[in-house]
This record gives C-alpha cells, structure tokens and sequence, in this order.
C-alpha cells in the first residue's frame, strides 16, 4: 500500500497572508477563479451539490444496479443505457431546476470581470451573478452523443443565446463551464459515455476551447469550494491548469481530505491554503 502523501501546511496566519496576496492578484486579473459546488453550498441550496448528492438524486428516480449506487457518473451511464438520454437531461434538468443564488464571492468575481473563470459544477449561480454586468460570454462543455457533428463546447452570449466562436474573443469574461450546465441550453456532460472521447482526447488539450488555452496562459489559479476526491474531477483540474503558468493555490480543510487528494495536491504541486471556506471567502471580498 502506497504510504499517504505528507503535506506541510503553512500556518493559519501565513496561509491568510497567502490568500490576501492571491486576492490582490485576483483583482489584477493574473489568477483563474477555478470554481468548484462547494462555494455554493455554503448555502445550503436545494439542487444537489455535490457528485455524491447528485447521484443519491439519481438513485430516488431509477432503481440503480449496486454497481452504479453512489457514483454519478456510472449512475447517468446507466439511465442512458436502459432509459434514454432524454431521460438523463430531463433528470439533470429536474434536479437543477431550483435556481442556486449567487453568493457574495460570486459577485465579487463577477465585478472584477477577470478574463476567464472556471465553473465545475452545473448550476447558474455564476452565470446569474456575471448577468448584472455587461462584456461577457459563456463557453460549455456538451455531449456529443447524437449531435452529428465534432464539436466539443458550444458558445453563448450573456443573453443566452448561441454565438459564433469567434464572438469570444471580445468579451471581457469568458465563464468556462467544462461539464456544462442547466443553463441555457441543458448541456450535461454526466455520463460515462459522455467523458470516454473527451478523456481520449484531453492529454491533447483538444476539447478544452482555444479560447481558455489562451487566457489562462500567464496566469494562476486559484481553486475555490474544490475537492478532488474523484479522478474524473482531478483530470479536469490537471489538464486545465496545463500549459499555464506559476504557482497554482487550493483552499482545502485539511481534515477531509482523501490519500488521493493529498497525493494530487504534492503531484500537481498545488500551494494547499488551510483557510475554512468562509473565511477565506472574507479574506478575498475584504482585499
């Protein structure tokens, strides 16, 4: 058995030095808001917010094999394989049905208009908060189970209506949301059929926009309300922070973290901020 990875956190005084420093860099626009359900959760919303939640919602509509019980995204596999996926994004659209509010730290984010933001979850929290402000565009990641053609990711404005690629590049903000979301269009990546050709293809940076390529070069990132208790979650992390630049930071609690986590905080050499999310949430709104 593989021995648990050691990590020497920084004091609790240090990492909040740490974190004011990044929220400087926050303002500047030279760090990536990576968003994870966490930050939502904070309070307490009705849709499920968490990979383990969502597939607990699964297994109150379907009658799950043991199998798929507890993992989301064999738990979609399933319903797709025995239902539909008409069954699938009706469920998905179902459980996010219930707008999840901005918090604070959402509009926040959304009045420092920074180049590009990363929102791994799929509510509209973000989307709504970024929707009182102007200069901005919205980039998802979608299935491409039946649409025919080889795409990845599908472009749209603040209105929400789909745009050419090419509108991208004169927002100010581009939200990024790789596993798509309920709004406005209901794009779900939550199968397991939905992530085998982007998996294939994600080492080669293929199904991630040129348009995140470019302005997450040069920059930081800054992972907020994440875990990385899932694989899947960890590939995205890792691919998206590939090719960027500098010192990347993680506000974790270190007590629920898994051997996995811990081991992918040391490989991918992420700076661990031991700050408990609200408080950090103070710390970057008072910068």
């Amino acid at each position: 058995m593989k021995a648990t990875p050691q990590i020497a956190f920084v004091n609790a005084a240090d990492a909040e030095a740490i974190l004011t420093d990044v929220a400087t860099r926050l303002r500047a626009g030279s760090i990536v808001p990576y968003l994870g359900p966490g930050l939502a959760d904070l309070f307490k919303p009705d849709p499920p917010m968490t990979p383990e939640a969502l597939a607990a919602f699964f297994a109150t509509k379907v009658a799950l094999p043991r199998r798929a019980k507890g993992n989301v995204w064999a738990s979609a596999q399933y319903i797709e394989s025995n239902k539909h996926r008409s069954t699938v994004t009706a469920l998905m659209a179902q459980a996010f049905a219930a707008p999840v509010e901005p918090t604070p730290l959402h509009h926040h984010l959304a009045a420092l208009s920074p180049p590009i933001m990363v929102d791994a979850w799929y509510d509209g929290a973000m989307r709504a908060a970024l929707g009182k402000h102007e200069g901005w565009g919205e980039v998802q990641g979608i299935s491409r189970a039946g649409i025919g053609e080889d795409r990845w990711y599908r472009f749209y404005d603040a209105e929400g209506r789909e745009v050419d690629p090419t509108m991208a590049q004169s927002w100010t903000t581009v939200l990024y949301k790789p596993h798509g979301g309920v709004l406005p269009a209901r794009n779900f990546l939550i199968s397991d059929a939905d992530y085998v050709e982007v998996l294939t293809e994600i080492d080669i940076q293929t199904p991630i926009p040129d348009v995140v390529k470019e302005r997450r070069s040069g920059r930081s990132f800054l992972f907020i309300g994440c875990r990385f208790n899932d694989q899947l979650l960890r590939t995205y992390a890792r691919q998206l922070t590939k090719r960027s630049t500098g010192v990347h930071y993680a506000i974790v609690e270190p007590n629920v973290l898994s051997r996995n986590e811990l081991r992918f905080l040391v490989e991918q050499g992420l700076t661990p901020l031991a700050i408990p999310l609200p408080r950090a949430t103070e710390i970057l709104l008072a910068a």
